[in-house]
């Protein structure tokens, strides 16, 4: 990278720290959001490593371990630069939702369009102001809609680069996930720059195992990085080139006997599906040899819902 980064017209040199305010757009009110770029240098130059939380509002595991990576100074260098943007959607983290005020999603609107939707406008703007500047990044995202995720790190294994990245990290499940259409992913990707995706936890829900993963895993991808020189030591991670969802047949009251991270075999019970009035007592059974990386926390289901995310290998 050059001695200079620039973002938003302003210049950050090697050595220096520094928070850079990004204007998207004002509230009904005529008040002015702003998104905070905090930008770390190492006198040495080195690597750009983006650190994301918060492209769902409602998803605070990400936002907890971007903070606490600062608090923690873990976010300082030896080598390169990190830049961190704790929350990317202001507008869902001050209502507690996933979208934006207008129902759309950040992250199926990339690159985005200045001129387009709020949605599109903030991802015209990282696309415009930061990933230019950016080698390689970890997007942190929790589960939603009443669904946990047990800690894992997404890449497409088909892209090289981006799989020994998330190898680097050494979480505890390492999972193959195709590039999205209009994802941040998927267009930093086209330009060059592989972000990967770490989940954990439920949306609106500390998950303190899950947060602390997150803050070892980045760390020891840094070390991998050359950015510093010690790193906590890696998981035994289990890796998957497949997942999916164990959907249910029937509507009632979901019981499960799955927990996050339970390895089982293919016929194994994992929970039930009753009615209100004591009648229906329906199984649900793993349809294969897997592992139990999401699971669905919402007792009352409709026929259909998701139940259980689970990962396997062909």
């Amino acid at each position: 990278m050059p001695e200079f980064i620039t973002i938003n017209k302003q210049k950050i040199g090697l050595g220096e720290q520094k928070t850079v305010n990004l204007n998207i757009a004002r509230l009904p009110t005529y008040t002015s959001i702003d998104l905070p770029v905090l930008v770390y240098r190492a006198p040495e130059d080195g690597p750009v490593l983006l650190l994301t939380g918060g492209l769902h509002g409602d998803e605070v595991n990400g936002v907890e371990i971007v903070r606490r990576m600062i608090e923690r100074e873990i976010v300082v260098p030896e080598k390169g630069t990190v830049i961190a943007i704790p929350i990317v959607n202001i507008y869902g983290f001050i209502q507690n939702s996933r979208g934006l005020p207008d129902g759309k999603d950040i992250n199926r609107s990339f690159p985005g369009a200045k001129g387009g939707s709020l949605a599109k406008l903030l991802a015209h703007t990282l696309m415009k102001e930061i990933i230019p500047e950016v080698d390689c990044g970890i997007d942190f995202h929790t589960g939603g809609a009443a669904r946990a995720n047990f800690p894992q790190i997404r890449c497409s294994f088909k892209i090289k680069r981006a799989k020994e990245l998330a190898a680097a990290m050494g979480a505890p499940v390492m999972m193959h996930s195709s590039l999205i259409s209009k994802s941040f992913r998927s267009a930093a990707h086209k330009k060059g720059t592989e972000i990967l995706v770490y989940e954990t936890g439920e949306s609106l829900r500390y998950d303190e195992t899950g947060i602390e993963e997150g803050i070892d895993g980045t760390q020891r991808l840094m070390k991998y990085l050359g950015m510093i020189k010690n790193a906590p030591e890696p998981n035994a991670t289990k890796v998957f080139n497949n997942s999916t969802w164990i959907r249910t047949k029937n509507a009632g009251l979901f019981i499960t006997k799955a927990e996050l991270g339970e390895e089982f075999n293919k016929r194994q019970v994992l929970g039930s599906i009753k009615d209100p009035y004591g009648e229906l007592n329906s199984r649900v059974v793993a349809p294969k040899d897997g592992m139990v990386i999401g699971l669905n926390n919402c007792p009352v289901v409709n026929k259909g819902d998701a139940l259980i995310h689970f990962a396997y290998n062909k």
